[in-house]
C-alpha cells in the first residue's frame, strides 16, 4: 500500500490528485507546518533525510521528489489502467512534450516562484526602522529587474502552448498536467493571471472540475499553493 507523507500547503497535493485519477489505493500521512518557519516537521526526517514533502513510501521503497514520484506510480500503477495511462506513447510528439514540461515544472517554473515567494517575505519582515527601508529597496528592486521579467515571460510561454492545445501533452490529459498544476496555482495565487493569460486560467479551471482532483482535496484538506 502507498502511503503519500502529505504536508499541508504543498506538492504533494498533486500526487493525491495523481493517485486520484489512476484509482490506485492509498493512504495519507499529514504533517503540518511549522507556523513561524512554515517549514515541515522534524518527523518527516524520519522519512527521507531531507525531510521535505513530497515523499511516498510503497512498503519497502521510499520515493522523493515530484517528478521521480510521478516516474516512479506511471512505471508501477498505471498498468493497472492499461498501457500509457497517463503518459503518451514513448516516441511520439506527445510523449517528447510531456518529458519536457514534467521536468519545467520544477526545473523552470518554480524557482522564480519560490524566489518571488522568500523576497515577498523579506519585504515584510520584521526588521529595525533603519534597516527596512534597505531590505525593501533590495526585494523590490529584485522583483522589479530579476523575478518579474522572468514570470512574465515563462507565463506567456504557457499561454501561448495551451493557445494552442488543451493540455499540456496535446490532445489528452496527463500527469503532465498533474506536475504543472502546483506552478500554476501558485502563480495566480502570488502573481495573479488577470485578462492576459485566459487560456492558463481556462485550464486551472478544467483540472478544478475533475473528479479525481475534487477527490483528492477531500483526501488532503484544505489547501493553498502558497504555504501561509
Amino acid at each position: 500500500m502507498i502511503t503519500v507523507h502529505h504536508l499541508e500547503n504543498s506538492r504533494s497535493q498533486r500526487l493525491l490528485w495523481l493517485l486520484e485519477e489512476l484509482g490506485t489505493p492509498y493512504t495519507v500521512q499529514r504533517y503540518a507546518r511549522d507556523r513561524k518557519t512554515l517549514l515541515a516537521p522534524p518527523e518527516l526526517k524520519q522519512v527521507h533525510p531531507l525531510g521535505k514533502s513530497p515523499v511516498i513510501t510503497d512498503g519497502a521503497i521510499t520515493v522523493a521528489e515530484s517528478g521521480a514520484i510521478i516516474e516512479y506510480l506511471l512505471d508501477a500503477h498505471a498498468q493497472a489502467q492499461g498501457h500509457g495511462a497517463l503518459r503518451p506513447p514513448p516516441g511520439t510528439a506527445e510523449r517528447r512534450q510531456f518529458t519536457y514540461w514534467l521536468h519545467f515544472a520544477e526545473g523552470s517554473a518554480m524557482p522564480f516562484l519560490v524566489m518571488k515567494l522568500v523576497f515577498d517575505k523579506v519585504r515584510s519582515a520584521p526588521v529595525p526602522f533603519f534597516i527596512k527601508p534597505i531590505l525593501k529597496g533590495v526585494a523590490d528592486e529584485v522583483g522589479k529587474t530579476f523575478l518579474m521579467p522572468n514570470i512574465t515571460q515563462q507565463l506567456a510561454f504557457i499561454e501561448s502552448t495551451l493557445a494552442a492545445q488543451p493540455w499540456f501533452a496535446g490532445a489528452e490529459f496527463s500527469a503532465a498536467d498533474v506536475q504543472m498544476s502546483y506552478p500554476l496555482e501558485a502563480a495566480a495565487e502570488r502573481v495573479g493571471l488577470g485578462s492576459s493569460h485566459p487560456h492558463i486560467s481556462a485550464w486551472l479551471q478544467r483540472i478544478h472540475a475533475r473528479p479525481a482532483y475534487q477527490r483528492a482535496l477531500a483526501q488532503g484538506g484544505p489547501y493553498s499553493a502558497v504555504p501561509g
